[in-house]
């Protein structure tokens, strides 16, 4: 492989940058309807995913048999959340949100923002459904269940061994939902894409050895670790949960964000695959005229030599030099000097 051939992705990349000078921005005024309509289906499957989540909390979960040899795993004390469930969504979100406007400040991509935007929902969407539907078909009991379900701390159970709980019923519902951590998984599925965002614009992988970067790209995992570990602290969670619930939120995560960005490790990863395509194809447009005038050019050429030829046929004929067979007026005088021969 030649030398120089190491040398293209750069080269493209100055190229993009010069292209992207003479557009000018892709601005949300400037592009930001037409890329909403584009995706518009996406949209209204966002909206379809909120309402299947919103079906799978109302309903009851599978209320598992719990056996009064059960209730030693599942007596710790009952407590309130050290990370309440509004912060959840400030954190996996709203954070992640704001860090993509100030991109956009930045850059004035609306690909980038939108497309960041369309995937971060997509994955916590996403994950909630799968994590909720996993919830209620397991219906595991929380560490702290013995106390949802005898808050006066007098267990009854019926002749099977089931218990027969007489606490709050809504208290008694959420007790049936440990399996998988709900808290975990969203902190994973939107501070997982905020850090494969961040992986990618910062060009963590671009083989400089900034270890910085990473530093920088790791903090986010760090702040969903901490949310995972405050669920089993608060004897919410079994550790099963939390790690099953972490590694469904950054596998979604994942693949969200690959369907919209190329990998981080790409050396176009710092932009959306709608940014380089409409880059493709404005250079496509540009170079369609300057084509069509090179065309037109060598048809010019093409008709003065047919004028000359013409011109020089005519000519031949005063000669005395018949031009016949395919208009070839070099293998005709050929021929005329064979016969002459003869």
């Amino acid at each position: 492989m030649a030398w120089w051939n190491f040398l293209r992705p750069f080269s493209r990349f100055q190229e993009f940058r010069q292209m992207e000078a003479q557009l000018g921005a892709h601005t949300m005024r400037s592009h930001g309807y037409a890329v909403a309509k584009t995706h518009l289906h996406d949209w209204i499957i966002l909206l379809l995913l909120v309402f299947i989540e919103i079906m799978l909390y109302l309903i009851y979960p599978f209320y598992r048999f719990v056996g009064k040899d059960m209730m030693s795993d599942l007596k710790y004390p009952l407590k309130s959340n050290t990370v309440p469930v509004w912060a959840v969504p400030m954190l996996a979100v709203v954070l992640p949100i704001v860090i993509f406007l100030v991109v956009y400040i930045r850059r004035r991509d609306i690909y980038d923002l939108h497309h960041a935007v369309l995937g971060l929902l997509f994955s916590i969407l996403v994950t909630a459904v799968i994590t909720d539907a996993i919830k209620d078909a397991v219906g595991r009991p929380r560490p702290d269940f013995f106390w949802r379900c005898f808050p006066d701390g007098k267990d009854v159970y019926d002749k099977l061994g089931d218990v027969i709980c007489h606490g709050d019923e809504s208290v008694i519902k959420e007790g049936h939902k440990s399996f998988p951590s709900g808290h975990t998984s969203w902190s994973f599925a939107g501070l997982g894409f905020l850090s494969l965002y961040l992986a990618g614009k910062l060009k963590a992988f671009d083989r400089k050895g900034h270890v910085a970067k990473l530093c920088i790209i790791f903090l986010p995992l760090l702040a969903a670790s901490l949310v995972g570990i405050s669920r089993v602290d608060d004897y919410w969670h079994h550790w099963t949960d939390v790690f099953a619930g972490g590694l469904i939120g950054l596998v979604v995560a994942t693949f969200c964000y690959l369907q919209f960005f190329p990998p981080p490790y790409h050396h176009e990863g710092w932009g959306p695959y709608a940014y380089f395509r409409t880059l493709e194809e404005t250079r496509g447009m540009t170079q369609a005229p300057n084509a069509q005038n090179g065309n037109q050019a060598q048809l010019a050429q093409l008709t003065e030599a047919q004028v000359e030829n013409q011109e020089g046929q005519s000519h031949h004929g005063c000669m005395g030099l018949t031009l016949t067979g395919n208009g070839n007026p070099t293998s005709t005088l050929e021929d005329e000097l064979e016969s002459g021969r003869r």
